[in-house]
């Protein structure tokens, strides 16, 4: 069996990849985000605590988590194509039964079965992309597919808030699950599987080299970080629509529209930013792609503080500066995880990850917040994220030693 190797930027049908799976990324966000906005009137029609409320983040991650080794151990032995198309199509699906959902046990089952679509689309879109671009350009392409947090978060809470207002908060589920299900089927016809990059006689994933990444400090400074942050965002973007409307006085629809609209702007500014800086920085130290990350932990406190502490005229300047902060690190911390591993790795690296963020992150935060606001109030347990962003910035900081060479290039291996 002969083969063939090819090296350039990226190979044949990047662009196209790059743009389905960012929109399907973009969607996944959107989802994610409707019950944020909506979970005041979830809570009103469930007669639920803020704890009960917390717990339905914990729901989706525990089948997040225990579905990730799974699905990393096929993203690295069959094709993801399908399989993304497949865990597309569930998404959609999980929404749509949403407006049959009628009791709090029902609403939980729901949460699991979501968190297993996107723990799929999650860990085989990464993992597929790196097979597309060189290590030197993935740091734009994650940033790129990564711009869909922001953005998505944001028409999930702007559209989750105007619908729930005006229809109910059923009816902002079934909207969502249309173009979820939409652009699965332009993945289906339109993007083709690209070769995996890898040497052929190192090519095989066996016990050993999975194994080795638990001592792979560049690896694991890159997933426990970014854990640290996660244990925060994903704790601040669950309470946050609330927040505003306990402390601020914002019904639903407007409080949505904020959050929305400073998500949006600052997230998606951060995002850039973000990926300009490690990208420029890059080119002077491997160490980038830790230290921005770092820096946007750590200069995200003081706003933050401000946000939750300080004067109601205060909060939404300063949580735009924060989510600005907090953002610039999500392109350049993914490039470091897939950077960090051999090829033969990558899904497998990128289930180690969501398993790390969402265990170590934001699979208890909006919980743990929700248990301190019944006992105190919201402001005191959005306060427990400051710990956590310190933590990350530490982390990052200290594993941006252990960072790997960056290379120009990418190896393609094609059976022939």
């Amino acid at each position: 069996m002969a083969e063939m190797t090819r090296r350039s930027g990226a190979v044949a049908g990047a662009t196209m990849a790059l743009v389905l799976l960012t929109a399907m990324n973009f969607v996944n966000y959107l989802d994610r985000y409707i019950l944020p906005a909506v979970q005041e009137q979830v809570k009103g029609d469930f007669h639920l605590s803020d704890d009960q409320i917390g717990s339905l983040t914990t729901w989706f991650f525990f089948a997040y988590v225990l579905s990730s080794p799974i699905t990393g151990w096929l993203g690295d032995r069959f094709p993801r194509k399908p399989m993304i198309v497949i865990a597309a199509l569930g998404i959609a699906a999980m929404n749509f039964f949403t407006a049959s959902v009628h009791s709090y046990m029902s609403l939980n089952l729901r949460h699991m079965a979501l968190g297993i679509g996107e723990a799929s689309f999650g860990i085989f879109a990464p993992a597929l992309l790196a097979d597309y671009f060189a290590e030197s350009r993935r740091n734009t392409v994650l940033t790129i597919f990564n711009v869909a947090i922001p953005v998505g978060a944001a028409l999930g809470y702007l559209a989750g808030g105007t619908i729930s207002h005006s229809h109910g908060w059923r009816m902002a589920f079934i909207a969502s699950a249309i173009p979820g299900a939409v652009i699965a089927l332009l993945i289906l016809f339109l993007m083709k599987e690209p070769p995996r990059v890898a040497v052929a006689e190192k090519s095989r994933t066996d016990k050993g080299t999975v194994m080795s990444l638990l001592t792979n400090k560049a690896y694991l400074s890159s997933i426990l970080g970014y854990a640290a942050v996660t244990f925060s965002l994903g704790g601040i973007s669950w309470w946050m629509v609330s927040f505003l409307q306990r402390i601020n006085g914002y019904n639903s629809s407007v409080a949505g529209t904020i959050m929305g609209g400073i998500t949006v702007v600052c997230g998606l500014g951060g995002t850039v930013m973000g990926g300009i800086l490690a990208q420029w920085w890059s080119k002077r130290t491997s160490k980038a792609l830790y230290l921005v990350p770092a820096l946007s932990a750590i200069l995200a406190v003081p706003p933050a503080v401000l946000c939750f502490f300080g004067p109601k005229n205060m909060t939404l300047p300063a949580l735009g500066v924060a989510v600005f902060l907090v953002f610039l690190g999500t392109g350049p911390v993914n490039a470091a995880t897939l950077n960090a591993v051999p090829a033969n790795l990558r899904a497998t690296a990128m289930a180690g990850q969501l398993f790390a963020i969402h265990v170590f992150g934001d699979a208890f935060s909006p919980k743990i917040i929700g248990i301190v606001s019944d006992h105190s109030n919201l402001r005191l347990g959005l306060g427990v994220t400051l710990i956590t962003f310190v933590i990350a910035s530490a982390i990052f900081f200290l594993g941006s030693r252990y960072a790997p060479a960056l290379h120009n290039d990418v190896q393609e291996v094609v059976a022939a």
